[in-house]
């Protein structure tokens, strides 16, 4: 009896060890079933695309006009009409000079006036010898001369549209003539021009061919993440600095909403020239882990290889891809290539 149950127990543990192997082989198989199962990609036949190859500097506003307003003579400041922050007028009264000079030359000109006008009647009647009327003449120009100056340095009034950005001094002081320490030059007053700005780059010489004046060129600010504004280039430096290589342009920026403020940091894309180029969309692009090496996957025959690609310019959600490896015409993956590797078997989905 205890052979026969030694017999059963060696059969009941053959017949486990088979089930066993044969779930195991089971479980291989799905597994071998599973690995050579394709990939579900989708795809983009790469063409050629006209870009604008453009390059981008940083650069702060500045007013497009700075005038530090002050008379030609020293002299006491009768009235300001104006605080810093103001809005102005072009030919607005801003500053108001002792006048007892501007008021003597006006009455020595009206004298000089009717003495003219009378010499003049005279003289038309050929009654008064040239040369006694030139000289009349010579002084009463030279006396309205002489109120023009006065009354322009004694009345000062606003050039441009503008707002005041400076004051230095209060009604009643003294202009002495000396320089502003915060300015660099004698002033009473200053007054910026913000209806229009303007931005000075420093552009590497190699660029210098392609750069002409009247180019359109973008500006956008990190305060208006969603604004692109447009500027022109007005001015080109004739030298090259021998130190850093670079000229100098001057871009001029219209800015009526005067969103823009001097002294605001913007990035200047200046587009150079038109020309094909590839582009892809920038998720079908990947990154190796740890390093720089970028690259994308082509499909072919059902297969995806794998190729390294070097990145050129950016333009919104694309970017240009540059390799010596890919066409016209191929297949570029550009959903699912996350999960592939090099020699994957693919299958096209639309």
């Amino acid at each position: 009896m205890k052979k026969i149950n030694n017999i059963l127990s060696i059969l009941a543990l053959g017949v486990i060890g088979l089930m066993s192997c044969t779930g195991q082989q089971t479980d291989n198989s799905e597994s071998t079933v599973q690995a050579v199962k394709p990939e579900h990609i989708r795809i983009l036949v790469l063409q050629d695309q006209e870009i604008a190859r453009s390059v981008e500097y940083t650069a702060s506003m500045e007013p497009f006009n700075v005038v530090h307003m002050a008379p030609t003579s020293p002299g006491r400041i009768e009235a300001i009409n104006v605080e810093v922050g103001d809005r102005v007028k072009e030919g607005q009264e801003l500053v108001r000079m002792n006048d007892v000079q501007l008021k003597q030359a006006e009455i020595q000109l009206k004298n000089l006036e009717i003495e003219y006008n009378r010499l003049d009647t005279l003289n038309k009647l050929g009654s008064v010898a040239p040369q006694q009327y030139d000289q009349l003449k010579a002084q009463y120009d030279v006396a309205q001369e002489n109120v023009a100056f006065l009354r322009k340095n004694t009345i000062l009034v606003a050039p441009f549209n503008g707002l005041i950005s400076g004051k230095y001094f209060e009604p009643g002081e003294m202009y002495s003539g000396a320089q502003i320490a915060t300015v660099g030059k004698a002033a009473i007053i200053s007054i910026i021009q913000v209806e229009k700005l303007k931005a000075i780059v420093s552009i590497s010489e190699n660029y210098l061919p392609k750069i002409k004046n009247g180019m359109e060129v973008s500006l956008s600010f990190d305060v208006y993440p969603n604004d692109e504004f447009n500027g022109k280039i007005i001015r080109i430096s004739p030298t090259i600095s021998a130190q850093s290589r670079s000229f100098e342009i001057e871009i001029g920026v219209n800015n009526p909403g005067e969103k823009i403020r001097p002294g605001m940091f913007g990035r200047v894309t200046i587009p150079l020239e038109k020309t094909e180029a590839l582009v892809l969309p920038a998720e079908s692009i990947l990154k190796m882990q740890g390093s720089d090496i970028r690259y994308l996957f082509v499909e072919e025959n059902g297969i995806a290889k794998r190729i390294e690609v070097e990145l050129g310019q950016r333009f919104d959600d694309k970017l240009e891809v540059i390799s010596d490896k890919l066409k016209i015409g191929d297949h570029i993956v550009v959903e699912g290539q996350a999960r592939l590797l090099d020699g994957n078997k693919v299958e096209v989905v639309k």
